[in-house]
């Protein structure tokens, strides 16, 4: 592809912003007014909580249903995402940046003294620009965090399903298609199976896989494919187990884990568990589970692999910043806690 082909492919339409509007007014519209159960996030300096609508599953439903029955109506086309995938990269780029601009010019203006809106400004513009100035910024009375990242998901599906039916229109499904695709459908219906465990975590998500075996044909052997399960499960039983040990303790400090009374740290930290092995044993599980969704792509190429070892260096930083927090935050109590788990997120490892 020469340069001319490919900055016209990235240049927004008119289609790319309508449907990228379309999918945002559906998911504040139909997930205000939704039925789900209503969970309180975690409690913020001042002692407050937010509450969030976990209904995200349903959302996600709906949305895909009418969908279909839009393409069996001929109102849509199934593969309108996979076809215009570099514009709407674009177009949702595009809108990112003015939101954050918008977000960080609101913030700055704002008085509220709340800790969820009280503004954060440290005076680097980059910095402030980059991270946010509020902790929880909201629109209409929609907290942008959750709606965001549930956003992402469903965009996620979307896309996935948007490259599916365009591989199924161009020939038989490859082993590597079909590998991906379901450890994709699988770990995105998870997430919103237990959202509300997401109200006291962050999640990303991952695409790049996806595009890259729509447009190249990988196969595999079935060793690969078992192995490359095997990774995908161990990855989900970490990341879910840890982040539901994490939420369950929250809740309740006193619920058995692996059957046994949790051990706890000056009180406030929990050393149980996957908790036990590692002080951000989620982050490894979350790094397996990017792997596993690289690995139906073969080794041919390090394309594929970009986001596992983004999110490598990605977990890396954050983790040297979470400890330095919670150094700061828990002082003796952190330091008793990295005496007794001293790996930070491979046991034995690192």
């Amino acid at each position: 592809m020469d340069l001319g082909i490919l900055l016209h492919a990235l240049t927004p339409s008119l289609e790319s912003v309508a449907i990228l509007v379309t999918f945002f007014t559906y998911l504040a519209i139909f997930g205000s007014i939704l039925p789900g159960k209503v969970v309180q996030g975690v409690v913020l300096r001042d002692g407050t909580r937010l509450h969030y609508r976990c209904n995200g599953l349903l959302s996600l439903l709906l949305l895909v249903g009418l969908l279909g029955v839009g393409a069996w109506m001929n109102f849509v086309s199934l593969t309108v995402i996979s076809d215009r995938g570099l514009e709407l990269l674009s177009t949702t780029f595009i809108f990112s940046v003015l939101v954050t601009l918008v977000l960080y010019a609101a913030g700055s203006r704002s008085h509220n003294q709340g800790s969820s809106l009280k503004a954060h400004v440290t005076g680097n513009l980059i910095h402030d620009w980059w991270f946010g100035i509020q902790l929880n910024p909201q629109f209409l009375g929609i907290d942008l965090k959750f709606f965001f990242v549930r956003a992402g998901m469903m965009g996620w599906l979307l896309i996935n399903l948007s490259i599916l039916a365009k591989s199924v229109f161009d020939g038989p499904l490859s082993r590597s298609m079909i590998l991906y695709q379901t450890f994709s459908a699988l770990y995105i219906l998870d997430y919103f199976v237990y959202e509300e465990y997401m109200t006291s975590t962050h999640m990303d998500y991952r695409l790049l896989s996806g595009w890259w075996l729509s447009h190249n044909k990988v196969e595999i052997t079935t060793a690969p494919v078992i192995a490359n399960c095997i990774v995908f499960l161990i990855g989900y039983l970490v990341f879910r187990g840890a982040n539901k040990q994490k939420h369950v303790f929250k809740k309740n400090p006193k619920a058995l884990i692996w059957g046994k009374p949790p051990r706890v740290i000056g009180g406030k930290l929990l050393a149980s568990g996957y908790w036990g092995m590692a002080r951000h044993c989620n982050y490894l599980g979350d790094l397996l589970l990017a792997l596993s969704f690289s690995l139906p792509c073969g080794i041919s190429s390090p394309i594929p692999y970009f986001y596992p070892i983004y999110l490598l260096i990605l977990l890396i930083w954050r983790e040297r910043r979470d400890e330095a927090r919670c150094a700061e935050k828990y002082r003796e109590v952190w330091a008793e806690y990295c005496r007794l788990v001293p790996w930070r997120i491979l046991p034995y490892f690192y």
